[in-house]
Parts: C-alpha cells; sequence; structure tokens
C-alpha cells in the first residue's frame, strides 16, 4: 500500500501540497479500483464497513459510491465519460456522466474525513470537478484555468481535502460547463454529523436526488447543449415519470429528503398529505428559530433544500414539482391551443391523406393519455402512468411518496398500491342534484368605460405566435 507521502512523490507533488495534482502512471498502480453501474434502478443504502459509522442515504434511482481506506484517508474514484441512461422505460438518452451513469454516485462521508478522490477523464474533452459548498484548499475546489490545470482526455487528477462541516452538497464540472452539465454531469454528496448536532435529527429514511433537465427531440438520443430555457425533460436524476421510482417509508417514521437543483430555473417541490420542515441548505443545518411548516419549498437554481416530516399518514401521496409544465414530457413549445374548436370535419379530410392524423386538444390534453397515438421510437408519452384507478396523466418530476404501517424498518421495496379502507375512497354521486343558486345581480365596474362599445366583446381562440416578445 503507497503511502500519502510516497504518493504524492509518486504524483509529482510535493508532500502536504494542496493543489489537485495529475496521476502519474506508477501512482495509477496505487488508484482505488473504479465501480461501475449500469442499472438505472435505486441501490440499496452502502452500509459502511470502514471509517466512521453513520446512518447511510438512499439516492432515488441511483446508488453510494464505495471507498477503501487508506492509512485513515477515505479514497473514492469517479470516471468521467460517455453513458447510456434509461430515462424511463423504453427511453435511453446518450449522455455524459460518471461510472457509468448519470447522474454519478453518491460520494458519502463524515464530517472530519479526510477524503482523496481519484478522477479518470475518459470524456472526449478536458474536465474538472468543482465540490459545490465545500470548505476545501482553494487548489481542490476545481474551477479548470483558475484554480488548477483541466484534467485532459485520458488523465488521472486527485483531490484531497477534509471534509470540514456536515451537510448536503453536489459535485459537477466547471470545465466547458454548458456542455457537460447540459450533458448530465453532476453528483451529489453527504457529509454526516460526526458527533450528535443539535440542529441534526435521526431519521429512519434518508432520500437524495438532483433536479436536471434535458432538451431532447423525439426519436433523439443526444440533448441540446444550447438550449437555455425551453427544456422539455424535466428530471430527477436524469428520470422522468413513469421511470421515476416511489419513495416507500413505514408509518411514522422520520423522512429526510435531500434535493439539490442543477437545472436552469426554480423548482416549487410539493408533497402532498403531509407539512415538512425546512431543515437545511447547501449553507447547512437551518437554525430551529427559522423553520416553519410547508407542504412546498421552491429550490432555485443551484441550490440545495433538506426537508423533513413525519410520515404519518398512510396512502400513495403525490411528490412533484409544482411548475404543471414539468410534470409532462417531451412536449413542444408552439402548440396552439385548440380548446373548443370543432375541427372534426378537416381532420377527416386530413385522414384521407395521412390515415394515422389525430385531433390534439380540442377538449384539453387528457385524451392524449387515451389515444394509441405512435410517436418515433425511443421517445416517452407526453402524460402517461397508470395507477389503481386509471391514467395518472404525468410526466417529468413526479413521484409518489407510499407510507404503510406494515413496511418493514430499512425495507425500501415497493409495497405496491394502497387498499384504501372502505368508504374513503371519491366515488361518483347518483342522487338528485339541484340547480345551482347563481346570482341575480352582478356588482358594477369600481371606474366605468368612458365610452361604451355598441357590440359586446367576445375573447376567440387564438393560435399563438413565437416567444418573441415575452
Amino acid at each position: 500500500m503507497t503511502s500519502r507521502r510516497d504518493f504524492f512523490k509518486l504524483a509529482g507533488v510535493a508532500g502536504g501540497a494542496v493543489a489537485a495534482a495529475s496521476v502519474s502512471r506508477v501512482a495509477m498502480a496505487a488508484l482505488p479500483e473504479p465501480v461501475i453501474q449500469t442499472s438505472p434502478d435505486t441501490m440499496a443504502p452502502l452500509i459502511p464497513n470502514s471509517g466512521r459509522p453513520y446512518n447511510p442515504v438512499v439516492t432515488l434511482n441511483g446508488w453510494t459510491l464505495p471507498w477503501r481506506m487508506n492509512q485513515g484517508v477515505k479514497e473514492f474514484h469517479l470516471v468521467a465519460e460517455p453513458v447510456v441512461r434509461e430515462m424511463a422505460p423504453g427511453f435511453k438518452a446518450h449522455l455524459w456522466g460518471y461510472n457509468g451513469q448519470s447522474p454519478g454516485p453518491t460520494i458519502e462521508v463524515v464530517e472530519g474525513d479526510r477524503v482523496r478522490i481519484f478522477v479518470t477523464n475518459k470524456l472526449p474533452e478536458h474536465t474538472s470537478i468543482h465540490w459545490h459548498g465545500q470548505r476545501l484548499p482553494n487548489g481542490m475546489d476545481g474551477v479548470a484555468g483558475l484554480n488548477q490545470p483541466a484534467i485532459q482526455p485520458g488523465k488521472t487528477f486527485v483531490y484531497e481535502f477534509v471534509a470540514r462541516r456536515p451537510g448536503t452538497f453536489m459535485y459537477h464540472p466547471h470545465a466547458d460547463e454548458m456542455t457537460q452539465m447540459a450533458m448530465g454531469m453532476m453528483g451529489f454528496w453527504v457529509t454526516h454529523p460526526k458527533v450528535k448536532n443539535p440542529l441534526i435529527d435521526e431519521v429512519q429514511r434518508d432520500f437524495c436526488f438532483l433536479l436536471n433537465a434535458f432538451d431532447i427531440d423525439p426519436g433523439s438520443y443526444t440533448p441540446k447543449i444550447m438550449t437555455m430555457l425551453d427544456f422539455n425533460l424535466w428530471s430527477w436524476n436524469s428520470r422522468i415519470f413513469p421511470g421515476i421510482d416511489s419513495l416507500n417509508v413505514r408509518l411514522n417514521d422520520k423522512v429526510r429528503i435531500r434535493i439539490g437543483n442543477l437545472t436552469m430555473t426554480n423548482h416549487p417541490i410539493h408533497l402532498h398529505g403531509h407539512e415538512f420542515l425546512v431543515t437545511g441548505t447547501d449553507g447547512g443545518p437551518t437554525p430551529k428559530s427559522t423553520r416553519w411548516y410547508e407542504v412546498t419549498t421552491d429550490v432555485a437554481v443551484g441550490q440545495m433544500r433538506q426537508v423533513e416530516f413525519l410520515a404519518d399518514e398512510e396512502g400513495d401521496w403525490a411528490f412533484h414539482c409544482h411548475k404543471s409544465h414539468h410534470t409532462m414530457n417531451a412536449m413542444g413549445h408552439n402548440v396552439p391551443t385548440l380548446i373548443g374548436v370543432d375541427h372534426s370535419g378537416l381532420s377527416k379530410k386530413i385522414n384521407n391523406l395521412i390515415p394515422d392524423y389525430m385531433v390534439m386538444g380540442e377538449r384539453g390534453m387528457a385524451d392524449m393519455t387515451e389515444m394509441e397515438m405512435p410517436i418515433p421510437d425511443n421517445t416517452a408519452p407526453m402524460m402517461t402512468g397508470e395507477g389503481p384507478f386509471g391514467s395518472v396523466e404525468m410526466g417529468g418530476m413526479f413521484s409518489v411518496l407510499k407510507v404503510r404501517r406494515d413496511q418493514k424498518p430499512g425495507d425500501y421495496k415497493d409495497p405496491g398500491w394502497f387498499k384504501h379502507p372502505e368508504g374513503t375512497v371519491a366515488h361518483e354521486y347518483e342522487g338528485p342534484l339541484s340547480e345551482p343558486a347563481r346570482f341575480k345581480a352582478e356588482g358594477g365596474q369600481s371606474m366605468p368605460r368612458a365610452q361604451t362599445p355598441s357590440q359586446p366583446t367576445e375573447v376567440k381562440v387564438r393560435k399563438p405566435q413565437s416567444h418573441s416578445g415575452h
């Protein structure tokens, strides 16, 4: 086993140096073996078998990176490389990531750990890694050109620092960010407290995931990296509903969910059936005097939010971004609104020329989930997901919190659909209905118009134009 001092000599760096360093071929023999994961499933928590103990997290549709202990240093190996990510069943994307996946694996350490991360670049261009939110030596901050030379293709660099404070963090490139982050390069980092912290409660379930977004044309595989605002795939850990796993917990579990946002817009994350507290940000745990109960919290660009709640209501509870367009898949941005327009005659004529033509949006978009509409290969339906009572009509950033009294402690398996007690499901009313009462007089205008039009104006459906003028 190569000692830390010998390692830095082999790497061409003076012992005790703090700049991110290139690793020589001789030193490569001492690297921890990189672990690769290609499954998009949520992996079981990684129970620590060396180093300080901690209560591990579960990464939604992801996994935690194993490490080795080397003379008291916790060593990891990240490989930046092109990956194929299944974003939903039947839909795969060609992305860039780490160790076989986008996002890369979660890194878990304990406050006070000395951490050494080897980063091997298998991309077609140079890269670097920024440890978002960490307190560390300036030369380890990962901004290519500012703090370190870029990691060239085929090269391996090493980062080393002490995890100085507990909290929820991220890692991502700080080299050609527009390309590399748009292609899916990012990962989660959790630093657990070394001793009991008065601002950090113990929980039974601890989940984490990143918010990310892509613009991938229907039928294609590779994101358009020049997109600034009009993304069509809003994802959690590079997965879209119905490909996002449910969060399965035991009744009366204390639950923590850690969320990081690396998209280009904010996301109001909303939980049904429960109230939560925002107990942490990327700045650390929040003072208890600043906490109040919410059912929605806004996660802005580049931010982390840590929420906690008591799962004391059984059922299948929706959990999603509250921007309605963020719970849809592969949608276009210039589709005209045709609600109320009867174009059945036109549809018949078009069907003579195009047999597969279908009406879109005459009564709303819900019909889309029931139509057998042909879509290009390698494309996810815009609204989908089959629940116990029919179509859920969702996509994008949507999942389900499943709370069960018979879920065993530490069991993260999907328990299936909730069995509602008799008389607790909304149902059709078949009794008599009276005419609804309506106002017979309406209030006047607070400031009457100077000139009254001779004919009343009725707003008509119009075809939207381009985004110019927004």
